[in-house]
């Protein structure tokens, strides 16, 4: 699997957690939009997009099976969320 594309558009909300949101192609063919950048006192991570359920949980709609996809995911979209804070 190759991630072809990362597009960042960033938030600009200071007392806001969710710094940015991420739209990832991978292999030129799919896309995943809606995965969010959120800062903690830990670091930044990422969430995968989700929705709310009929009982107030939220699932996420796609996301990676392993671990290793998911390190190749995050890795990818934080290392471009970091470029556009330098831009």
């Amino acid at each position: 699997m190759k991630i072809s594309d990362v597009r960042i558009r960033l938030v600009n909300k200071e007392d806001n957690k969710l710094k940015a949101v991420a739209s990832i192609t991978i292999d030129d063919c799919f896309v995943i939009h809606d995965i969010k950048v959120i800062e903690a006192d830990s670091g930044a991570f990422i969430a995968m997009p989700s929705r709310k359920t009929n009982d107030g949980e939220y699932k996420d709609i796609a996301h990676p099976l392993n671990t290793e996809t998911r390190e190749l995911i995050k890795k990818a979209i934080l290392t471009a969320y970091y470029d556009e804070l330098k831009n």
